[in-house]
């Protein structure tokens, strides 16, 4: 791509997605940073800051128009929950799916007319390693992700004919304090509690914002990106081990004592 793209980014206030800004701003491209609420974009140094709210369609549609020509989409907005599948409300479920699958195909679509009539356009997809395999008490994002993964493999499929490329970021654990962030719904006396305690041992080796950003401007400056791309060794390990397990089990990562 150009040194002169113009990028679209979701959920550029905080974390992965500022550090992506900031990042792409500094190789030459012409940002778009957008955010639920755009006061926190203040001080990076990109070309517009807009408000863009993923679950409104309205707010996704006024942001498109106002920023022009894109020929990259970013799509980094998310949230996670830390809760056992058998007791998460429901709701904070369907705010996930909202949020992280649903979002960001609503986005896609307010960019994907332009781009398949100029003939050429990135769609770039921050999910997870566990858009590819789940951590128990953490259901609920990693569903939220494999759905993306279907959502974008889709869309490489259906629109390669038109010169888009389509790639998924895939980091594992991300020093970004998203999961510090997370809400947490265990009840008193919570029998997954034990469960619960072992997250952070489960995290495994993190990676910063910073590693994430440089993964996705490279992808974006790719001639031809790859559809998939782990971030980091911990991600590649985990990810391998899970191609390599075996299929009719559920794959456990290691360091699970249940």
């Amino acid at each position: 791509m150009s040194s002169t793209s113009s990028v679209l980014i979701t959920g550029a206030s905080k974390g992965i997605g500022r550090a992506i800004a900031l990042e792409l701003a500094h190789r030459g491209h012409r940002v778009v940073a957008t955010a639920r609420r755009p006061e926190p974009l203040a001080d990076l140094p990109v070309d517009q800051r807009l408000r863009l709210d993923v679950t409104d369609q309205e707010s996704v549609d006024r942001a498109v128009k106002d920023a022009g020509d894109i020929d990259v989409l970013i799509s980094n907005a998310g949230e996670t929950v830390r809760a056992p599948l058998e007791s998460v409300p429901l709701a904070e479920v369907d705010r996930l799916f909202q949020l992280n699958t649903l979002g960001a195909l609503r986005v896609a679509q307010g960019v994907l007319p332009a781009m398949r009539e100029r003939g050429s356009g990135r769609l770039v997809f921050v999910s997870s390693i566990q858009g590819r395999l789940v951590l128990p008490m953490v259901g609920p994002y990693g569903a939220s992700k494999w759905a993306l993964e279907a959502l974008a493999e889709t869309l490489a499929i259906e629109t390669g004919h038109f010169g888009i490329k389509v790639s998924v970021v895939q980091p594992g654990a991300v020093s970004s304090g998203g999961a510090e962030r997370a809400g947490v719904f265990l009840r008193e006396d919570d029998p997954y509690t034990p469960l619960y305690e072992q997250l952070p041992a489960l995290r495994g080796e993190f990676v910063t914002p910073q590693e994430v950003a440089a993964a996705v401007a490279d992808t974006v400056e790719q001639p031809e990106p790859p559809l998939r791309v782990p971030v980091g060794a911990p991600a590649e390990q985990i990810l391998r081990a899970r191609k390599e397990a075996p299929e009719n089990e559920p794959f456990v990562p290691a360091g699970i004592d249940w």
